[in-house]
């Protein structure tokens, strides 16, 4: 899988998703790191068909009245003094295979702590 963290996901993630096989970017590796515009995040990411995982829920308006980005997970597991990086981190890697699987079929995925949500 392709994927392009948002700025509210730690970098720490990058490492253990390239070590099960994904192709990830961080904002932080774009040329403006976090201060990166949404829209660029999304034009890259459908550019180079990546998935963008956010917690931002103004990526969540674009993807359902203008279609982008055009894959779009959205991480709805609260702020980080609610969930740490750790148990994060734990959980992506654990749902990581059904999320590889869920999005050849489907664009839109919310992942909460107790389940992934297909949203259409």
């Amino acid at each position: 899988m392709r994927i392009l963290l948002d700025a509210q996901l730690p970098q720490a993630l990058v490492r253990p998703l390239e070590r099960l096989g994904c192709d990830v970017l961080h904002t932080l590796d774009l040329p403006e790191g976090n201060r990166s515009a949404d829209n660029l995040i999304c034009s890259i990411a459908d550019r180079d068909g990546r998935v963008v995982f956010s917690k931002d829920t103004d990526f969540l308006r674009g993807h359902l009245l203008h279609g982008t980005p055009a894959k779009l997970l959205i991480v709805a597991t609260g702020n980080i003094g609610n969930i740490g990086n750790h148990d994060l981190t734990t959980l992506l890697l654990r749902v990581l295979p059904e999320l590889n699987r869920l999005f050849e079929t489907h664009v839109l995925i919310e992942l909460n702590r107790k389940a992934l949500v297909v949203r259409h």
